[in-house]
C-alpha cells in the first residue's frame, strides 16, 4: 500500500512583510488602548506563539515612538487543542490553562486564528471565575464564514476565506508552523 501523501502550502495568502505591518499597526492601537495600565497577554498555546511575540514587541515599540505611553505586559499562556490531527474543528479541550494572576487583571487573548468561536467561548467560561477587569480578544486571522458560536473580536489581523491555512504558527498536524507567511493547504 502506497504511504499517504501530506497536503502541502499551495499558495501565499499573506505575505510576511504584510503580517509584520499589521502587527505593528495592531501594537500601536494596543498601545494607546491600555496606556498606563496593566495588561496580561494570554496567549493560546501552540498556534499563536510567533504572532504573540511579534505582537509584544510591537506593543513595546508603540510605547517607545509616543514618550509618556507606557503598557505594563505580563505574560500567561494557555494550551487548548481542537483539530485533533484534522482540518476539521472538534471539541475544544484544555491541556495547560492560565493560572491565578489573571484574577481581576485586564486581559488581552492573543489568538492565531478564529474560526468557529468555540475555543473563544471555552476560553471565556474557563476566565469568568477569576472574575477579570477586562477580557478582550486579538486575532492574527479571523474566518468569520465558519462561525458557529457569536463572539466579539477586538482586534483583528486579516480576515481570510474559507479554507484551510497554515504558517506563521498554523499548522497541519504540527507541521509548517515555521512558514513565515500564510499559506493556502492544499486540500487534503
Amino acid at each position: 500500500m502506497p504511504a499517504a501523501t501530506k497536503p502541502t502550502p499551495k499558495s501565499v495568502l499573506i505575505s510576511e512583510s504584510c503580517l509584520q505591518k499589521r502587527i505593528r499597526e495592531l501594537g500601536t492601537q494596543i498601545a494607546a488602548d491600555y496606556e498606563n495600565q496593566e495588561l496580561v497577554l494570554l496567549g493560546v498555546l501552540r498556534g499563536s506563539v510567533l504572532f504573540f511575540a511579534d505582537l509584544s514587541r510591537a506593543i513595546f515599540d508603540a510605547q517607545l515612538e509616543t514618550p509618556g505611553r507606557e503598557v505594563q505586559i505580563r505574560f500567561e499562556f494557555v494550551q487548548l487543542t481542537s483539530y485533533h490531527n484534522s482540518t476539521q474543528p472538534a471539541t475544544v479541550e484544555l491541556i495547560r490553562g492560565g493560572s491565578n494572576y489573571l484574577k481581576q487583571r485586564h486581559i488581552l487573548i492573543i489568538e492565531d486564528i478564529v474560526d468557529t468561536g468555540q475555543t473563544l467561548d471555552f476560553l471565556y467560561e474557563h476566565l469568568s471565575p477569576l472574575n477579570p477587569k477586562t477580557v478582550k480578544v486579538c486575532t492574527l486571522l479571523d474566518k468569520p464564514s465558519q462561525r458557529r458560536v457569536p463572539v466579539t473580536i477586538d482586534y483583528i489581523g486579516f480576515e481570510v476565506p474559507d479554507a484551510f491555512v497554515v504558517g506563521y504558527g498554523l499548522d497541519y498536524a504540527q507541521q509548517y508552523r515555521n512558514l513565515p507567511y500564510i499559506a493556502l493547504l492544499e486540500s487534503v
